[in-house]
């Protein structure tokens, strides 16, 4: 495929990455008096529009929280509408990942007992509603009609049109046995990033980093879940279930290293892989794995992500402008709830990425 191809979304998507926050800006958000201040000064950026529609019904946090997931489903629709046809395919199966998130609410909704009431709320959703961060495989009306289900067992059945039910079928008697959901999500999971590896592997050959972003992604995914598995003394066979294949780790690796003794050690094994030892006073102090997390991301962010940004004209330019923008709606979160929570500045600083 020719590059011009990508000529008009690199063109339209430069211009608007213009209104990503800048690191300043980031700061005075961290200096504001309370999140109602955060919430006003955002008016004045491209989250305006969606704060003002919003504020009639919502109150920071949660309005901050609305307008940030309504603005980042205007920008995933738009990545697609600019990306050529041939590449739609691969930021379709990118953005799926919300089609998950959505699946594992309801899921877990079901299993405890919620209303449809108690969990709308909180869906991911196509059209804005009710905070909307999706443009995966499942329209709008249909997520509604999936969580008008009475049970989990007919949740299922309804996503088997869209794939998700047949991976979730294959676990579903484990489920009805042992009332675990465990085993049903991390299938969800693989299935996922199966997909998405499987899109990308075509066409101008500039993808292949975006492949190793992925690849890291999948290791941050297992290397937190043995760490919280580690936390709550799991046995080596529960959290095997939940390893994602794919990662620059080996599974079989992942096990080895879950039998160190506590965090600390599993944190040494793992830093012949991601070098997270730094963090470990830091996780001593606070006990949250936060830190761990946000050690990867940094990974991500300064390894791979940076790089996409300097290949234009490709797949490549498409994919940093999503994933920064989610970059930029985390950044913002970790201000507004850090404030709403009262952390100090510098604790919040800490917790930001930046390009």
């Amino acid at each position: 495929m020719p590059t011009s191809a990508y000529s008009a979304s690199f063109g339209r998507l430069q211009a608007l990455s213009l209104n990503f926050l800048s690191k300043d800006h980031m700061q005075n958000l961290i200096r504001a008096r309370d999140v109602n201040e955060i919430a006003k000064q955002l008016t004045s950026t491209w989250y305006g529009p969606e704060i003002e529609r919003a504020a009639s019904v919502y109150k920071p946090p949660e309005l901050v929280e609305v307008a940030l997931n309504r603005h980042l489903v205007g920008l995933n629709r738009l990545a697609i509408e600019t990306s050529p046809f041939s590449g739609r395919s691969a930021i379709r199966a990118y953005l799926a990942k919300w089609d998950i998130q959505n699946i594992e609410l309801i899921l877990s909704s079901k299993s405890l007992g919620k209303t449809i009431t108690e969990t709308e709320h909180f869906l991911v959703s196509s059209r804005n509603f009710p905070a909307g961060v999706s443009c995966g495989n499942i329209p709008h009306d249909e997520i509604k009609i999936v969580l008008s289900q009475p049970n989990v067992e007919a949740v299922v059945n309804q996503l088997v049109r869209y794939g998700y039910g047949t991976v979730l079928m294959q676990n579903f008697g484990n489920y009805q046995k042992t009332m675990d959901l465990g085993p049903m999500m991390a299938a969800l999971q693989r299935y996922y990033y199966s997909a998405l590896l499987e899109a990308l592997k075509f066409f101008q050959g500039d993808e292949g980093v975006i492949r190793e972003l992925i690849r890291v992604e999948i290791d941050k995914k297992n290397i937190l879940s043995l760490l919280k598995a580690k936390e709550s003394n799991l046995e080596k066979e529960v959290i095997i279930q939940h390893l994602i294949e794919g990662g620059n780790i080996p599974t079989p690796q992942l096990g080895e290293m879950y039998m160190a003794r506590n965090v600390e050690e599993l944190v040494g094994r793992i830093d012949a892989y991601y070098k997270l030892g730094e963090r470990l006073e830091q996780y001593k102090k606070t006990k949250s794995l936060i830190d761990f997390e946000g050690a990867l991301d940094r990974v991500i962010s300064e390894m791979y992500l940076n790089r996409l940004k300097n290949i234009p004209l490709s797949i490549g330019t498409i994919f940093y402008f999503i994933m920064w923008a989610e970059r930029e709606r985390e950044n913002i979160r970790k201000i507004v709830y850090g404030k709403h929570y009262n952390l100090p500045v510098e604790r919040i600083s800490s917790l930001l990425i930046y390009g």
